[in-house]
């Protein structure tokens, strides 16, 4: 039985990272190394730091990544790819291409015997008000359409890089604010809530905060949110029995 791995928050081609080309590189190799044991890799979401498809154009680059994700599909090996807050643009090209299996919604799916909660999770119990109309800007179909339409897409590509690139930098030092604690994490209190209803799921993966956390909820549920693959490059690996979450470094990561 080959494990099945996940991964989050790579944000390819970040223009606020200077070591970009590199960044995606380390990514491609981590996937080259587990391409033979994995049964499955789910991408829960912000792979790229901005992504947008038109009818006949694709962003230029990448060409490593998405090469190799369509290495894995073509091998059989199941990839999951799960819009997040800058990539909810995907209109086909990442499933026609390269063969991934798009999630737009959280999943609730059996692994090997086990339920998993696979979501994003950008958003989920967080009650800024600012954050919620954006999200809604951005998800709603004629603002989408008048993006895609009035634009050209370099004006659209501009844009869209320059806003990412904003939105992390505007941080201190580009990185996400520290755990909150148990009782103040947005995604800890929505993953309680959302417990109580559905008392059945063993474990639950989120993506959007860049913070390692591994956290039993009870004596059953498990909750996960994955670094990302700017400094941490964290990964998780569920092989029926364990689930492991582990930092990839270069030479020494025992996959």
């Amino acid at each position: 039985m080959k494990p099945v791995y996940f991964i989050s928050d790579a944000h390819l081609g970040s223009w606020a990272l200077e070591h970009r080309r590199t960044q995606e590189r380390r990514l491609v190799r981590f996937l080259d190394e587990i391409k033979d044991k994995a049964s499955a890799i789910y991408m829960l979401g912000d792979m790229f730091d901005f992504w947008h498809e038109w009818k006949y154009v694709v962003p230029k680059g990448y060409t490593r990544f998405l090469g190799k994700i369509s290495e894995l599909t073509d091998m059989g090996v199941e990839v999951h790819y799960f819009t997040g807050n800058h990539d909810i643009w995907a209109y086909g090209y990442l499933e026609s291409e390269c063969g991934v299996i798009l999630h737009r919604e959280p999943l609730t799916t059996e692994i090997f015997g086990s339920l998993f909660y696979l979501d994003h999770g950008d958003g989920k119990g967080d009650p800024d008000k600012g954050f919620k109309i954006i999200r809604s800007i951005f998800h709603n179909r004629a603002c989408q359409w008048m993006f895609a339409k009035l634009l050209h897409p370099d004006c659209s590509m501009k844009f869209g890089q320059s806003w990412a690139k904003r939105s992390r930098l505007k941080r201190p030092d580009g990185n996400e604010p520290p755990y909150m604690g148990e009782d103040k994490e947005h995604l800890v209190l929505y993953t309680k809530y959302y417990m109580k209803s559905h008392p059945d799921i063993d474990f639950y993966i989120y993506g959007p905060r860049h913070i390692e956390l591994d956290l039993m909820l009870s004596k059953k549920t498990r909750m996960i949110i994955l670094g990302d693959w700017i400094k941490a490059f964290t990964y998780a690996v569920w092989d029926g029995e364990h689930l492991f979450v582990e930092n990839y470094i270069e030479g020494e990561s025992q996959l």
